[in-house]
């Protein structure tokens, strides 16, 4: 069957700015289309329709639960602050949803597994919105990292993610404010830097998180900045991050090998979104007398089709399909990876909370 034919209804929950950036996928993902919008107020999803010149197709709901009541919504988009995901999320699950439910997934891992459950019993796919695994250029850097030959084992990660939060942004954005994302930076901006490294180690849970002194926060106790190192005693492998809503963008992964070294300077956003670029060095030595290397970083480039938040729609609009048509089981490997972020994430949080001591896995 034809990507365009039987596309899957999208019926996205809460205006977010996000939400405009994923309904532009939606629009753009062959085997997509958004059927429903819904917001706390009528005003406010007729708003986001004018703003974003939507269909007179496009359903407009004031309530969240009239979007979830609609019988031709297949799947639901639900960039809610991270307070309302357990709610929510488990509410569209009961009632057949498919969810795609935006990053941080939960507050906490007990939270995300009631989600999952839910997801689970009611046999429905289920996705966080981290966009950047879904990019092809994701493919082929795991391709390198995979290649004993060039990249050897991995023996060292760092990951980082950061923006400078505008005065407004700090004083009234929902990441900041502790009854509605209390994660902060560290929820925000430290998913990706944690997914990141489990990616490179193929979702195997390290062994030791432990948090790092340097952390700051704002009067109301909202993590702005942190950094954290993960360790897995059996490879020997040691991961730092770094996260902050208060410092110059970084969007950096070096994932450092026993044969080789790969960096990638914009991994969750790429500068371009119809191409993007890693580099990579293998067998690196330095020359006599140590006045030069004999090899340069070797850049790859990779033409992407559509952008990476296209291709996550496409996926898992694809994967939805195949449930509902063709029965197929959900693809457990995404909320696999959901929930070991979760919970390295609570770890880290965990270590922060009793002063920055380790807590083993």
């Amino acid at each position: 069957m034809a990507d365009n034919e039987n596309p899957i209804r999208f019926g996205i929950m809460g205006c977010a700015e996000i939400a405009r950036k994923v309904y532009r996928a939606i629009k753009m993902a062959p085997n997509s289309t958004l059927h429903a919008i819904a917001s706390r107020s009528i005003d406010k999803a007729r708003q986001f329709a004018v703003r974003n010149n939507l269909s007179k197709e496009v359903k407009l709901y004031g309530d969240y639960n009239e979007l979830l009541d609609d019988l031709f919504v297949d799947a639901i988009y639900m960039p809610l602050p991270t307070s309302l995901h357990l709610k929510w999320a488990v509410l569209a699950a009961q009632k057949g949803k498919h969810l795609l439910l935006e990053k941080p997934s939960a507050l906490n891992v007990k939270d995300l597994d009631k989600i999952l459950e839910a997801c689970e019993s009611n046999g429905l796919q289920f996705m966080d919105g981290s966009m950047w695994y879904h990019h092809p250029r994701t493919a082929k850097m795991k391709d390198f990292l995979s290649n004993l030959e060039l990249f050897g084992q991995i023996k060292a990660i760092h990951s980082s993610s950061s923006y400078t939060g505008t005065p407004q942004f700090l004083e009234n954005d929902i990441r900041v404010k502790p009854d509605l994302d209390a994660l902060g930076a560290l929820g925000d901006a430290g998913w990706y830097c944690i997914g990141a490294i489990l990616w490179s180690m193929n979702q195997k849970l390290p062994t030791t998180v432990t948090a790092l002194p340097a952390i700051a926060r704002n009067s109301a106790g909202v993590i702005l900045s942190c950094s954290a190192s993960l360790y897995w005693n059996e490879e020997k492998t040691v991961a730092t991050f770094y996260c902050s809503l208060i410092s110059h963008e970084t969007m950096d992964l070096a994932v450092y090998g026993s044969n080789g070294t790969l960096h990638v300077e914009d991994f969750i956003i790429p500068y371009d979104e119809r191409s993007a670029t890693f580099s990579f060095t293998s067998g690196a030595k330095f020359l006599d007398l140590h006045i030069g290397w004999n090899v340069k970083p070797q850049e790859v480039q990779v033409a992407c089709q559509l952008p990476q938040e296209a291709m996550m729609i496409q996926e898992f609009s694809t994967l939805v399909k195949g449930i509902k048509i063709s029965r197929l089981r959900p693809d457990c490997r995404w909320s696999s990876s959901t929930r070991s972020t979760q919970l390295v994430l609570d770890a880290v949080k965990n270590s922060i909370d009793i002063g920055f001591k380790p807590v083993q896995m």
